[in-house]
């Protein structure tokens, strides 16, 4: 390397799913080599069911039109912002004002580090979940600001305990993220969690950031954190169409709060890109005018893979949430599970767990110490694959066992 890259970058690895996709491709070729078949994926969170149609036909007959391959606004469609205006209002029972409330994003997931570029300087304290989505730790690093983590466990129902966060030391906290319903363990929020965190954070002068794309995914009850009192004077909120809508490799998010703040958002993300394709705007409008019965249909089929899902977690002998929400079935792991694997100290159960079922059975089941040291005695598994899928993979699993 003919420079030195910037220490920032010694702070954070590879995402752990693109080092594990590498993993699994040149597995897959030695397999290939054997007369094997392909391992079965039950790791990340991507739907594979279609989009609304009226998405698909929007995004084509827009893509045909002249003039709709220009670059396009920072802030968005007009029309895209009203259309997440009404979604939130009319799933939500927030209300929001389209014209500087919103910001469309490239996937929700851009918006965790231009949230962290606006608001964070070195050295500035952030408050993590642990378990938690990886990526709030590494955009916080990122811009140099210190990481600290606060205890989601199985027994507190993997929500906040407030009396052990105001015990810690609070002074310099900038941001706290949230995400519920929660990944990777599948916990609900409800109304008055959201108002605990909302006190908590006028309290003490923090930002809250509550990452919200699984509220439609197994949870009959859409909540959001801008319906508690006072919370767009602390709050901002993502969302996305990649969860509840099929739609994840579309990139179509946006966030949410007070137009102080997302004026801010905004002066990042002016920045680093241009206007999101206007034919992808103009689909996402359609799909957001979904009505209940798209949300209904999408879970009763995954209401199914739950049940499959749940199959392999009683057969690898992991004790699981039978109701949890989300994309994902949680389970724990015990010391004297019939599927450890190796005696390597340094790897956890979860992961223990995880490559005997991978090497010796072709399966990929995440392990959970990647959201965390909360997460090491356990297993995730994706509810993305279709029914006939987990049945293959419950089979590979019998047959090892």
């Amino acid at each position: 390397m003919i420079i030195r890259p910037a220490k920032r970058t010694g702070s954070v690895q590879e995402y752990y799913f693109s080092r594990k996709n590498k993993e699994m491709a040149a597995l897959n070729a030695g397999r290939t080599e054997k007369g094997l078949d392909k391992i079965v994926n039950l790791g990340i969170g991507a739907p594979n069911g279609m989009p609304p149609e009226a998405a698909i036909v929007a995004l084509v007959e827009a893509a045909r039109q002249k003039g709709n391959h220009a670059y396009q606004s920072y802030t968005g469609l007009p029309q895209l912002r009203e259309a997440f205006a009404k979604w939130y209002e009319r799933y939500y029972g927030v209300t929001l004002d389209p014209s500087c409330e919103i910001q469309p994003l490239v996937g929700s997931k851009e918006g965790i580090l231009l949230i962290s570029l606006a608001f964070l300087d070195k050295g500035d304290k952030v408050l993590v979940p642990d378990p938690g989505y990886p990526t709030y730790t590494s955009a916080s690093k990122l811009t140099e600001a210190e990481i600290l983590t606060y205890d989601l466990t199985e027994e507190c129902g993997w929500l906040p305990d407030f009396e052990a966060i105001e015990k810690m030391d609070l002074d310099g906290v900038k941001i706290m993220w949230t995400n519920y319903p929660h990944m990777p363990t599948g916990a609900r929020a409800t109304p008055e969690l959201f108002q605990k965190i909302t006190d908590f954070a006028r309290k003490h002068g923090i930002l809250v950031v509550n990452d919200n794309p699984y509220s439609f995914i197994l949870n009959d009850r859409p909540l959001s954190i801008l319906a508690a009192e006072g919370a767009k004077d602390c709050c901002l909120e993502l969302n996305s169409l990649s969860k509840a809508h099929n739609m994840s490799g579309w990139r179509i998010g946006m966030v949410a709060g007070a137009a102080d703040l997302i004026a801010e958002v905004l002066k990042v993300k002016s920045q680093m890109d241009s206007g999101m394709f206007k034919p992808l705007q103009l689909a996402a409008v359609e799909a957001l005018g979904q009505g209940p019965e798209w949300f209904r249909d999408l879970n009763e089929e995954y209401r199914r893979r739950r049940v499959e899902a749940g199959k392999i977690m009683d057969l690898v002998g992991a004790r699981y949430d039978h109701d949890s929400a989300g994309l994902f079935l949680w389970g724990r792991v015990g010391a004297d599970n019939k599927l450890l694997g190796g005696t390597d100290p340094a790897k956890t159960l979860g992961e223990r767990v995880s490559d005997r079922i991978l090497y010796d059975a072709g399966v990929f089941i995440t392990p959970g110490f990647i959201f965390g040291r909360n997460g090491r005695d356990y297993i995730r598994i994706s509810l993305c694959s279709d029914c006939d899928v987990y049945r293959e993979a419950y089979k590979k699993i019998s047959a090892l066992l």
